[in-house]
């Protein structure tokens, strides 16, 4: 090498280029963990109801599980998380083959759009849909098309009438999160009564668990109907691993096994696989948490009428409530030591979502709620 080449090696240049379609995402923010407000604001008792997870933990069988397997955590965990697949797959009446892991439901979506989705091409979603689908398509440079809701709920119809031979994706949350509403058995026929077979339909089930309405579609009865048709569960809710990060998709072998050309090896962790294996058996636990999320339906459901405050009527396990300036109410309430959403990054600047938590924790949000309220008047 010429000493005029090693120089013109070794010069300071431009730094590399950032491409534009990841310069304009807006990156998720979570809610604050109790510790940074604790930490923040001085306050030492935090009562968080923001983020959607169970107040009353993981199973105690599923922390054994997991203290049980942590002096193997050299080890590499199974990659295809065969144990759990087993056991899934039995529960549910599917194949091994139908069932894909992710660390949370998260990393199912951006396995899925990263696999059938090319740069440009449109994903369809409800426009007060979970922000992480809009959020990964952009990322993949997609195209998203986000269609009006239909006062809180997905508007199917219209929906599906943007639905082009163009369309890669469309993405349905049942329960919704924010609004925690659902649609029902026969909106889900019509919708993909004639859904073209190129478009892959995913069914976000994250807060399936908590459903008691009859008119609930099983869309994982219908798999084989809709070959296109992926539903997405996690562990993270009614579970209580949230932390651990562990979710799953059911589909067709053909969607699945392109899954798993794509994802990383090892993607879900050891201690994870052993906890939710332990949580599926302690039928128990998830009684008392879905008994749980009943009663604080019912309280907010009383106390935000008699606070004039209105609400949406959810099936989920929070409940997303119209205070107006949801964002002013949010930081009041956070001064005084409870953690709630404020709904601005979903279109509803006058909202904010309630994770129903512990007895003790719904009527200390609800008290400080009315105390905030008050002062605005």
């Amino acid at each position: 090498m010429k000493p005029s080449d090693k120089n013109a090696q070794s010069a300071p240049g431009a730094a590399p280029s950032i491409p534009d379609h990841v310069l304009r995402l807006t990156p998720y923010e979570p809610g604050k963990p109790i510790e940074e407000v604790e930490r923040e604001l001085g306050l030492t008792d935090v009562v968080k109801l923001a983020s959607n997870e169970n107040p009353l933990g993981p199973s105690p069988a599923a922390l054994e599980a997991a203290q049980a397997v942590l002096g193997d955590v050299h080890r590499y965990p199974e990659g295809g998380a065969v144990m759990l697949a087993e056991r899934l797959a039995e529960r549910l009446g599917v194949s091994l083959e139908q069932l894909a892991f992710g660390t949370g439901s998260n990393e199912v979506i951006d396995l899925l759009i990263r696999t059938f989705v090319r740069a440009g091409e449109p994903v369809v979603m409800s426009a007060d849909a979970f922000v992480v689908y809009a959020l990964i398509t952009k990322s993949f440079a997609g195209k998203v098309v986000q269609v009006p809701a239909r006062g809180y709920h997905h508007d199917l119809e219209a929906i599906r009438s943007v639905v082009t031979d163009e369309t890669k994706m469309v993405f349905l949350a049942n329960p919704n999160n924010p609004t925690g509403t659902i649609f029902g058995y026969d909106e889900w026929r019509a919708f993909m009564s004639d859904m073209p077979s190129h478009v892959v339909v995913v069914v976000d089930q994250a807060y399936y668990e908590y459903v008691d309405d009859d008119t609930y579609p099983e869309v994982l009865d219908e798999l084989d109907r809709y070959p296109g048709l992926v539903v997405l569960r996690t562990f993270s809710k009614i579970y209580g691993l949230a932390g651990l990060r562990l979710g799953y998709g059911i589909g067709s072998r053909e969607i699945m096994q392109a899954l798993a050309r794509v994802r990383q090896p090892f993607n879900t962790n050891l201690v994870a696989q052993a906890a939710a294996l332990a949580a599926l058996d302690d039928e128990e636990h998830v009684a008392r948490s879905r008994a749980l999320v009943a009663r604080g339906r019912m309280l907010f459901g009383t106390e935000l009428d008699r606070l004039g405050v209105a609400w949406v009527p959810s099936h989920a396990n929070f409940v997303l409530a119209r205070v107006g300036e949801g964002a002013q109410v949010t930081r009041k309430m956070l001064e005084l030591g409870v953690i709630v959403r404020p709904m601005d990054g979903y279109g509803f600047p006058d909202h904010v979502r309630i994770t129903f938590g512990t007895d003790e924790e719904n009527a200390r949000c609800l008290e400080v709620l009315a105390r905030v309220l008050a002062e605005r008047l």
